[in-house]
């Protein structure tokens, strides 16, 4: 089933066979259905993403391969440069791929160090050493804690916001074409939950597609601007990796800039201008970007579950099997893809305050709001992915009842239109004669009087009915007080439909090809010695 979770390459799912680094006594159990392991987060509580595909991206076993990934390039960048053994990097990805890396266990161990990094390097450098003791002793090398995990972080989120990002195209490319088949189709505006004017659905649907565009242009825009490397050492200076370089007799000044740029071209990310450990606009931008998206795509589901109420009935969701069905109430058919989609809305702003307020940095390297970011990190990326891939059925698939849109537009009468007609007969008989004509005429609908006798009625009451120099049911049909709505939703197709900003290349640099130089440090030498690790 496309979505559902496996365990990527070089991870083993919770409570598989295998090492997992803890003495006996100490590994966890797996207690949950099919064996899988304590603390597992099946997505049961979590239909937003539970078996999208942001649900794959974002599991603790992709996050343990990402970090596999960075330690992978890590070392091939070091060896570029002479520093460390070429195959090194060979030798962490194939003892990632052996199954050895249990998410439980290292979560356990994690809370002795407040992050999962340091028992992490430890048993992948375990299973190194049982296939190349040489090797294992160059895992991680000058590197940090906080480099893995915001390094894999990027990476996580980098796969996210591509699936989003498709996802926010088909929105796209779905309510323009449904702005555009129903651009003239006459509709009642609610403001403050009352018929309003006249509007169309077409410009209804504008109103979510525009949104949904402006998130689409800024995912593919953060996507475009690449998210960044982390690579700082142990308080932001490199001066481990610098180290390690020169005792290899790396080229240069300072060759750890160039190792910089190389890890992150392998990996297909960004070189930072200075490591952001401290600086974390990175994930607060990841954060506002991910809000903004999860409030778009909100407004169209708030929309649709009002629309879609029984006494309503303007749009109906798509069906499929099953899907809808109450525990109790049989004759149900409930809204539940815009639901789903309205609760991630719910959501996400109150996770990404939490990384807004991470920017609230102390030192080089905080205590705690680091570590606060993990889990709103990722439920930003699975709430707004999972809503994206909901919405984006929703928008393929909503119908619009015409007939209910036409019936629901006569319901109001008069009043619908009593905004034109105040300011037609105000021309002849001043404001406030024409406010009092339109109120009684107004009233006479709510009686069940036909507009057009309404307001005759009402006219000659008040004695103006000589003093008015147009027929009054032309100013009566809806269809004739639409204002610039059918431009409106031009315009918003119109940019619907340009070319949006392009994301860039996806994925790593293949570890085989060496990414351009992007510094000065073109003339760098590769050498090979070492420098001891520091965790």
């Amino acid at each position: 089933m496309r979505g559902a979770r496996s365990a990527p390459e070089g991870v083993r799912a919770a409570g598989a066979p295998g090492g997992d680094g803890l003495p006996g006594p100490e590994r966890p159990q797996g207690t949950g259905p099919g064996g899988r392991g304590a603390g597992v987060d099946s997505g049961l509580l979590a239909p937003v993403w539970a078996g999208t595909p942001v649900e794959g991206v974002t599991s603790d076993e992709a996050w343990l391969a990402a970090m596999v990934e960075f330690e992978g390039a890590l070392a091939d960048a070091q060896a570029e440069l002479g520093a460390v053994p070429h195959g090194v990097g060979d030798a962490v990805r194939a003892a990632g791929a052996g199954g050895g890396l249990d998410p439980v266990a290292l979560a356990r161990r994690g809370r002795e160090a407040a992050n999962p990094v340091v028992f992490f390097v430890s048993r992948l450098t375990e299973l190194v050493a049982a296939a190349d003791p040489e090797a294992a002793r160059h895992v991680h090398a000058a590197s940090t804690s906080q480099d893995v995990l915001d390094s894999a972080a990027m990476l996580v989120a980098r796969r996210a916001l591509e699936l989003l990002h498709g996802d926010l195209g088909r929105i796209r490319t779905a309510l323009a074409a449904l702005a555009l088949a129903h651009r003239d189709t006459p509709a009642a505006a609610r403001t403050l939950t009352q018929h309003a004017v006249p509007t169309t659905v077409g410009l209804r649907a504008a109103g979510w597609l525009t949104p949904a565009s402006d998130a689409h242009d800024r995912v593919g825009a953060l996507l475009a601007g690449g998210l960044p490397v982390s690579m700082g050492g142990a308080a932001g200076t490199l001066a481990a990796y610098h180290d390690q370089l020169r005792t290899a007799g790396a080229a240069g000044d300072h060759p750890e800039l160039r190792l910089v740029e190389l890890v992150a071209g392998r990996l297909g990310l960004a070189a930072p201008e200075v490591p952001w450990h401290a600086v974390r606009t990175p994930v607060a931008e990841l954060g506002a970007v991910l809000s903004l998206a999860a409030g778009a795509l909100g407004k169209f589901a708030a929309d649709v579950l009002v629309l879609t109420r029984t006494e309503i009935g303007e749009v109906v969701e798509p069906a499929a099997a099953g899907r809808g069905r109450s525990s109790a109430m049989p004759q149900k058919r409930n809204p539940v893809l815009s639901t789903l989609v309205a609760s991630a809305a719910r959501q996400v702003p109150v996770y990404a305050l939490v990384l807004q307020q991470s920017l609230v940095a102390e030192d080089e390297r905080s205590a705690g709001a680091w570590h606060a970011e993990w889990e709103p990190l990722r439920q930003c990326l699975r709430l707004t992915g999972g809503a994206a891939h909901t919405a984006a059925e929703l928008a393929e698939g909503l119908a619009v009842s015409v007939d209910r849109v036409r019936a629901n537009t006569a319901l109001t009468g008069a009043g619908l239109v009593a905004e034109r007609l105040s300011v037609a007969l105000a021309a002849d008989l001043g404001r406030t004669r024409a406010k009092e004509i339109v109120t009684r005429a107004v009233r006479g609908t709510e009686d069940g009087i036909p507009p057009v006798e309404a307001l005759r009625s009402a006219l000659a009451e008040a004695g103006c009915a000589d003093e008015v120099s147009f027929a009054p049911g032309e100013l009566l049909d809806p269809a004739g007080y639409l204002g610039a709505a059918g431009p409106l939703v031009d315009r918003a197709v119109r940019r619907a439909a340009a070319p949006p900003p392009d994301p860039g290349p996806a994925g790593p640099v293949p570890h085989e090809q060496h990414p351009p130089h992007l510094s000065e440090h073109e003339d760098d030498d590769e050498d090979t010695e070492t420098a001891d690790d520091d965790q």
